[in-house]
Order: C-alpha cells, then structure tokens, then sequence
C-alpha cells in the first residue's frame, strides 16, 4: 500500500472515494449477516467514514483503521464526538462514544488492538488496495477474524485495463480466490452503476458494485 499515495490525497483534499451519504448496501444488506447489537464492527480504512455513525447507530462498538490523522481529526470533529487519545502499540489510538479509531498502517493491526472485533465492513479497503497487496489484507483477516465472524464487503468491478485505480476493480472470481480458503462466500447483489458514476462515465465500458456475505469457518 502507498502511504505516501494516501497521505497526499488527504492533505490535499483529494478524497473522491469519501462518501457523505450511509452506503445503501450497507443499510440493506448489514441485517443479513446476523450480527448481535453489542458486537464490535471493524471498519479497516475507514476514513471518516459516515458509515462507522450508522454502524454505532445500530448499538456496535466501531474500531476503525486509518493511515491518515487528518481523516481520523475530522471524523471526530465533524461528528461532534470528544475522544481521548493514547498510544497502542505503535498506532495512535483515538476513542470516545463508542468509537475507537487506530491511526497507522492497517497491516500493523494484531488482535491485540482488535480485542472483541467479531465483525467487519469493507467498503473501501479491499478496493483501494493494487493486487499485490490484495490476498495480504484477506491473510490478515483471516487471522484477525474468530471462527463464525463475519464481513460484509462492497466491491466495484470494471474492465481494470480502462481505468488505472484506485479504486481498483475487484473481480468476482478474486473475492472467490481470496476468500477460498478458511472463509465461506455468499454474493448478496449485484448492480449496474456506470449511470450515476461521472468519473467513470467515458473511461470504463461498464462498472458494477458487488456486495459479498463472507464467514470464517
């Protein structure tokens, strides 16, 4: 992963992949994974997602995982939440209301900082990731995760040579790869969103969102 790649477009304001509104596959799909309300949620590269509101909206506790202190500063401040900030193991660890955000490199993280994670939800990590890094972060789920936790992963597919990334273009037959081994794989949906992508529109021939229910076993 490109730190440096990162930090540039947080400084600069360049963070295209943030989203104001909660992900729709998110508030549809979330109640199929089962996950009891007092379950703490990892939310990896979490930026100052809006999601991690509507997860602890939902009663979880919400650890997220971000290499930018500019996007951690703002999730707080713009949320009105107060948090406490410490030292973890070499990142540096954010917490109030609920909330719990770890500034550093994601794959830094032991199960030490995730202590009671059961679940998680990937809207923009697996995606912002080049391939080579790709089975890495699926390695370190799988040692993150406890047997029965689960994920819920939202992925864009699009022909990979038109567009350079990131976001990149995760395939259904990757997440199968990925995922193949120690975890069950379940594509939940599926949809054509090449129409309200501007940024796309012209560069790709189409572009689709793909949301997976993925269980370790």
């Amino acid at each position: 992963m490109n730190a440096d790649f990162w930090h540039e477009r947080w400084e600069s304001g360049r963070f295209g992949f943030h989203q104001d509104e909660v992900n729709r596959y998110l508030a549809r799909y979330w109640p199929a994974l089962d996950v009891s309300e007092d379950a703490t949620v990892l939310v990896p590269l979490c930026g100052k997602s809006g999601d991690m509101v509507w997860l602890r909206e939902q009663g979880h506790r919400v650890v997220g995982v971000e290499l930018s202190p500019i996007a951690v500063r703002d999730f707080f401040a713009e949320n009105e939440v107060e948090a406490t900030q410490t030292m973890q193991g070499g990142f540096e660890r954010w917490e109030g209301d609920g909330f719990v955000l770890l500034c550093g490199d994601f794959f830094a993280v032991t199960e030490k900082h995730l202590e009671g994670v059961t679940a998680v939800y990937d809207r923009a990590a697996l995606i912002a990731l080049p391939p080579e890094d790709r089975k890495r972060y699926a390695d370190r789920l799988r040692t993150l995760l406890p047997v029965g936790g689960q994920s819920l992963l939202v992925t864009i597919a699009y022909p990979q040579d038109q567009h350079g990334g990131p976001p990149f273009s995760v395939e259904d037959e990757e997440v199968s790869e990925l995922f193949g081994d120690g975890f069950e794989v379940e594509q939940l949906g599926s949809e054509d969103v090449l129409e309200e992508n501007g940024r796309f529109q012209g560069q790709v021939d189409s572009l689709y969102e793909n949301a997976y229910k993925i269980k370790k076993v």
